[in-house]
């Protein structure tokens, strides 16, 4: 199971925000990340309208984060993409379907929720200052 592409994406733009301490226009985030201006333009708009983001118009526009790296975590960036909260399958989603057309609980639900609060409450716990500290470390250590 995978996080969409899209969301990857996002990930790695905040990452670049992060790293750069600055504001970046979209069109360089999406060199830097391989990504076409309109993905993007799509990506940003989520994050800026989640709070992840904030955008500035005009001749020195473009992006920077809404919030200190440390106060920003993977959850945000998911969430913000993806829907809060992330969920491994629709039959746990807020007004979610069953496949087999049953209602009410299931195991397989009840298990798939206790899946689903692990993975936010991990994703609660990793901020960009500790992606930036990591990256930092492990570049080091690659260069001895």
């Amino acid at each position: 199971m995978y996080l969409t592409q899209e969301t990857d994406y996002a990930v790695r733009i905040v990452y670049c925000l992060a790293e750069s301490g600055g504001r970046k226009d979209a069109g360089s985030l999406g060199v830097q990340m391989n990504v076409t201006l309109r993905f993007s333009l799509k990506i940003l708009g989520k994050l800026s309208a989640a709070g992840v983001v904030k955008s500035f118009k005009g001749t020195h526009g473009g992006y920077e984060l809404a919030r200190d790296p440390s106060q920003i975590t993977l959850k945000d960036v998911v969430d913000a993409v993806e829907g809060s909260p992330y969920v491994i399958s629709r039959c746990i989603s807020q007004g979610g379907e069953c496949n087999r057309g049953a209602s009410g609980c299931c195991a397989f639900q009840h298990e798939f929720a206790k899946i689903s609060e692990s993975i936010n409450r991990q994703l609660s716990a990793v901020t960009f200052a500790d992606l930036l500290k990591k990256e930092k470390h492990e570049t080091s250590q690659t260069a001895k």
